[in-house]
Formats: C-alpha cells, sequence, structure tokens
C-alpha cells in the first residue's frame, strides 16, 4: 500500500480542550437519542429499509436487521436494505486500502446472500461528506419508506449524521435505531455513583458478573426472513445495484499486494466463522503464548469484529459451547484460555462506551487531555525510519516490518511500536495512529485512539522481545537481516555483538539510545503537562 509520510491539519487537527469538554458535557449520543425519543411513531407501514453501517456488514446477528425483518413480516410490506458509500468520508477517516478492500468484497458475499432472501441490497453513493444525509433522504422518499432501521455507531461525526437525517425526514420516516456492537449497552456500567466507568479493572469485573448472570446477553439474533416472490417482483429494479469503487486513494499498489492481503484476511462472515471456529481448537494455549507474536495464537478476529463481518456476540456464544455451555468466563468459571482471551473482548467493550462518554477520543484529542499540550518534536528523519522499521531496534523494526506487509500487527507489538514512536523519538502520537488507520485491516476508531493514548509508560523493547519472544522468531522472521544472529545477540545486536559482526548483517544501528529518550520524555511530559489546563 503506498505510504503517506506527511499530515494536514485537518486530518491532526482538533478542537481546542475547552470545546472538548463541552463535547464531552452535552453528549451527541444524548442528543441522538432525545430526537429519536421525541418521533411520533407511524401505524402506517409502507417499505421498510435497514441501513447497514461499516460496522455491521452482515445478516448473521445483526439486530437493527432483524427487528427490520420482523417488521416487514408482521406487516406483510418489503425489506430492503442499504449500504452508504462515501468515499471523502473514507478518506477523512484514513480507512486502509487493505480494510476498504475487505469491506467491499464482504458487502459483494452479503448482497448475493441477501437477493437468495429476495431482499435487494442498494448501494447508495455520496460523493463528499455533507451530501450524505440528502443521498440517504432522497432514496427514501423515492422508494416511499415509512421505517428505517439501523445500528448505532458512537463516532461523534456519525452520531451527528444521524440527528442530521431525523431533521431531514421529519414526520415522513420512523428511525429507529439499535445497540449492536457490544453485548454490554456502552454507557449502562457505572460507578456507584452512577457516573460510567472508565478504568479497566472494576469493569472487567462488572462485566463478567452481568454475564454470567444473563447468559441470553450472548444469543444471537436471528437471520432475516425471506421477502415473499410477489413482494421481490416489484423490487426487481433494485437488484442489480453495482457494488461501490474503492477510491483511488484507496487502491493497493499492486496486483500482488491485494492477493496477498485477500489470501491473508479472506472477507465474509463465512471466512470469520471457519477463523472463528479454528481459534477454538488451540484456545486452551492462548492464556500462555498470546503475549508471544511468533507463536501466532492469537484469534485474528478483529478485521472480522471492525468492519462486523462477524459479531461479538455470536463468537462469544461460540465460546460459551465450548465452555461447556457456561457464560461464567471468571478465573473460577472458565480455563485460562477462555479466560484470558473474553478479557480482550472486553478492552474492546470498555472503548466503545469511552467512545460514547468521553466523545473527544474521537476527535484527534487524547483521553487525558493535559497531553495535548505536550510539544512534540519535527523529526522527518526519526519518522520514516520509525514506519520503514528501520530505526535499529529489532522488536520495532519487526513489528513495523508486519504491519507493512500483512495490513496488521500482534497487539504486543503494538504497544512497542506506539511507545517508541511517542516516548523515546518525541513524534506526535497522532501521526502514528493515522498511519495504523491507513495501514491496519482491522482499523477500528475507538481501539485505535485508546489504544494511542498517550501516557507515562514506556515500553522497552528489548527486554520485552526477550520476554515476549524469547528464542528470537519474530524477529528472525521479520527482520531478515538478523535472520543468522545466534541467541540474545538478536534482541540488541548493536550492542551485543562486535563492532565487525554488527557491520557485515547490514542493519541499521539504534536511531536513538533508549535511556536517553526515555528520560527526556519524561522531562518533556512533567514540564509541559506541569501548569497545563485544558
Amino acid at each position: 500500500m503506498s505510504k503517506r509520510t506527511a499530515y494536514e491539519r485537518s486530518e491532526l487537527g482538533h478542537p481546542s480542550t475547552k470545546r472538548a469538554k463541552q463535547i464531552d458535557q452535552d453528549l451527541p449520543f444524548d442528543n441522538l437519542v432525545e430526537s429519536l425519543d421525541a418521533q411520533e411513531e407511524k401505524n402506517d407501514v409502507a417499505s421498510i429499509v435497514h441501513w447497514f453501517r461499516p460496522k455491521d456488514l452482515r445478516i448473521q446477528d445483526n439486530t437493527g436487521l432483524y427487528h427490520a425483518s420482523q417488521l416487514a413480516q408482521s406487516s406483510g410490506k418489503p425489506l430492503i436494505c442499504i449500504y452508504l458509500h462515501c468515499p471523502s468520508e473514507e478518506s477523512w477517516h484514513g480507512t486502509s486500502p487493505a480494510r476498504m478492500d475487505f469491506m467491499i468484497e464482504g458487502l459483494k458475499l452479503m448482497q448475493g446472500e441477501l437477493k437468495k432472501l429476495n431482499i435487494p441490497l442498494v448501494f447508495l453513493h455520496s460523493e463528499t461528506r455533507k451530501d450524505q444525509v440528502s443521498v440517504i433522504a432522497e432514496f427514501l422518499k423515492e422508494n416511499r419508506v415509512s421505517h428505517l432501521f439501523a445500528n448505532f455507531e458512537y463516532e461523534v461525526d456519525e452520531l451527528r449524521r444521524d440527528i442530521g437525517l431525523l431533521k431531514e425526514v421529519g414526520n415522513d420516516v420512523q428511525v429507529s435505531i439499535y445497540h449492536d456492537q457490544t453485548v454490554i449497552e456502552p454507557g449502562t456500567m457505572t460507578t456507584g455513583a452512577g457516573k460510567p466507568m472508565k478504568v479497566f479493572t472494576p469493569y472487567h469485573h462488572s462485566w463478567l458478573s452481568i454475564v454470567k448472570s444473563e447468559p441470553h446477553l450472548l444469543d444471537p439474533q436471528p437471520s432475516p426472513v425471506q421477502n415473499s416472490s410477489s413482494i421481490a417482483k416489484n423490487l426487481k429494479s433494485l437488484f442489480d445495484s453495482n457494488p461501490p469503487k474503492v477510491a483511488k486513494d484507496k487502491e493497493f499498489s499492486s496486483d500482488e499486494e491485494r492477493d496477498r492481503i485477500r489470501k491473508l484476511w479472506p472477507p465474509g462472515h463465512a471466512a470469520g466463522k471457519k477463523r472463528m471456529e479454528s481459534f477454538l481448537t488451540q484456545i486452551k494455549n492462548y492464556a500462555a503464548t498470546r503475549s508471544n507474536p511468533a507463536a501466532n495464537s492469537t484469534s485474528r478476529m478483529s478485521a472480522y469484529f471492525s468492519a462486523g463481518l462477524f459479531s461479538v456476540r455470536e463468537a462469544l456464544s461460540m465460546v460459551k459451547k465450548y465452555n461447556g455451555g457456561s457464560s461464567d468466563f471468571t478465573e473460577n468459571g472458565a480455563k485460562p484460555g477462555v479466560y484470558g482471551w473474553v478479557r480482550e473482548i472486553i478492552f474492546r467493550e470498555l472503548y466503545r462506551q469511552t467512545l460514547l462518554t468521553t466523545p473527544h477520543t474521537a476527535m484527534n484529542l487524547p483521553q487525558n487531555l493535559k497531553f495535548d499540550f505536550v510539544k512534540w518534536e519535527d523529526d522527518e528523519e526519526s519518522w520514516e525510519k520509525w514506519y520503514k522499521g528501520q530505526t535499529g531496534v529489532p522488536f520495532v523494526d519487526a513489528g513495523m516490518r508486519q504491519l507493512n506487509h500483512e495490513a496488521y500487527m500482534h497487539n504486543r507489538l503494538r504497544m512497542n511500536v506506539s511507545s517508541y514512536l511517542y516516548c523515546n523519538l518525541l513524534i506526535d502520537y497522532r501521526r502514528g495512529e493515522r498511519y495504523f488507520a491507513e495501514t491496519l485491516i482491522d482499523w477500528d476508531l475507538s481501539n485505535n485512539t485508546q489504544g494511542w493514548e498517550p501516557s507515562y509508560t514506556v515500553f522497552n523493547p528489548t527486554s520485552q522481545a526477550e520476554r515476549n519472544d524469547p528464542d528470537g522468531e519474530y524477529i528472525r522472521k521479520w527482520v531478515p537481516e538478523l535472520k543468522d544472529v545466534q541467541g540474545k545477540a538478536v534482541f540488541a545486536p548493536h550492542e551485543r555483538l562486535s563492532k565487525e559482526e554488527f557491520e557485515k548483517l547490514g542493519y541499521p544501528k539504534p536511531h536513538v539510545d533508549w535511556k536517553e529518550t526515555k528520560q527526556r520524555a519524561m522531562e518533556r511530559f512533567k514540564r509541559d503537562m506541569k501548569d497545563a489546563d485544558p
């Protein structure tokens, strides 16, 4: 994929911290819910539409689609599905070529699945972001739609778009939007004081307790019921909708790259299910090996979850079956592998709660607003070495090279490469976050922004590699210059080999001194944040 090395103000820009606090006080989500609740109920049903979003591209276990189908069946009216493609929206978010292709190929498969049910999937196109509402509203009007169904997206722009649509359609269309991305509804997990939980450990314990006592939360929704043949005849013109094409800035750099990524990440619900089934055959080893990137023992379900080709709920229902039919995923109720994997899913749930209740995290601002006052370095040489995997730090370079080749990176490496960029190189974390967005196939705004949340923790990539890649297999795979380096020298070849031995490798020496730059980062953070008043 083509790599950009510079970003514009519009891409990394953000509101002031004062404005961020105002947005957090007047939640866009609450405003949308208020608008939804203010609608008049429409008893006369004409046509029903379900609007697929880029996070729920499946017909299986899709809450909004299920309710749309229920109304269509009870009223004897047609069910129509739509998907809105907006190239400028994808460019705005930085969606990668890999993720864009993954979604479009998944949409093609879904269109075929729906066609077998006599349900058309119509692809709408909005060239600009500001035209999205009018494109949807026009389609609803032309097709005499009385009821529109969808699932919530929790990002600020998407919430405001939905508020705008409600204003646009007025009383002509009743809009229903459902929670579907999480097992437990975001915003409902609260502290004793009634505030949304923000700390993982108490959230984790509460989540496990709720799911244990309410196992029905893991029950997948049924797939839609087919339209009758007579209804389908009247929808004939809607069945020939052409799937969207990727914009120029979302094209793969070559056919070889496209084929390689597609082989690694086959699209569609069936592929996601096959991958989940395969993971369950080795989940027993997950707790012991999950942090070892060479073991490759993670589920690699993240791409399917982020685009919604496979739901977290369905995945957990499969884990529940593996767990003897029990939804007790606590340490005492489940094997270590199950407990460990579910714990990672719960992070994903908390990230969505944080996104909903602290919306400024979707606006290029850190959750801890004081970090917005840090003065970052304008260091293009360091930036280029980082994104190319040429820092001279094997664990960091291995991670970046995996990312650039697979559109994916093991989570242990995500933590290490991000820490190295904004701590040791003192480069604005937002540049790294954007690079991830434009490269990862599993990019997800809430996971990505909160995974990049700056902190005082500075990972030591050498000790991290020794602990998590003890045999150096991961490093040797992705940094072939070091494939013949023996023993622990592979973790820090410049320091552990003779000058003559090192120079023969053709591998760069460390770009910066880790200890010195850690100290520099601590001093910079303390200095710039000391008197910060967000």
